[in-house]
């Protein structure tokens, strides 16, 4: 199975059109919203028995600590460990369906998050909750539940850039069964003996202008 993209080539940028956030030319401010575009993906030579399709978006260099996150005259070390982070969760897509077009699922940032699990363009399709559900639980005017693609904000100030790795799974079932909340893991979890084939895409991104320059 190949995954492609007309939006971002693999191990190359994403443009800052498929963020959450971009570096503010105000240097004093470090970070602007920005158009939170779902990037357009495309796929082909699935294997003849599937019966649907899962997408999932992860980030596997979130800092494991918050210590240095965005902190003024400090730089996030390489060196330490990392945890994930879950961007998008898609699920139960059509077997006939290979592609999505960029913008079609996330055309800016909706504070307190996309309403789902349900996708209207995507008849039958779900979309889970993303990270950003619980990165903005403590924040009064973001908190909420955010279904579907919300794109890269790394911390300003971490030293390397982060990976967004989007996974394809050809699944030999119709419809995933997801146990408790519909999100990364839960979504992983229930794939777990369905699948058929999976094929990744990846793309880089920073916040630090060091990295840029």
């Amino acid at each position: 199975m190949k995954l492609s993209s007309q939006s971002f080539a693999d191990m190359g940028a994403i443009a800052g059109e498929y963020a959450f956030c971009v570096i503010d030319p105000d240097p004093a401010k470090h970070v602007a919203m920005s158009g939170n575009r779902n990037p357009h993906l495309a796929w082909s030579e699935a294997p003849a028995a599937t019966q649907s399709f899962a997408l999932i978006c992860h980030d596997p260099d979130a800092p494991s600590r918050g210590d240095d996150v965005n902190q003024p005259g400090r730089e996030i070390p390489a060196s330490l460990p990392r945890v994930e982070f879950f961007h998008w969760v898609l699920i139960d897509i059509a077997p006939a369906q290979r592609e999505i077009a960029a913008g079609s699922l996330s055309n800016g940032i909706a504070a307190r998050g996309k309403p789902g699990p349900q996708v209207a363009s995507l008849p039958g399709a779900r979309q889970g909750l993303n990270d950003y559900t619980n990165w903005f639980a403590s924040d009064p005017q973001m908190k909420g539940q955010y279904h579907g693609y919300d794109g890269p904000c790394p911390p300003w100030n971490d030293s390397i850039a982060h990976h967004y790795i989007f996974t394809l799974y050809a699944l030999d079932v119709p419809r995933l069964q997801v146990t408790g909340p519909l999100n990364g893991p839960a979504a992983l979890a229930a794939m777990r003996g369905h699948i058929l084939a999976q094929a990744a895409l990846t793309g880089l991104y920073t916040l630090n202008p060091r990295l840029v320059r």
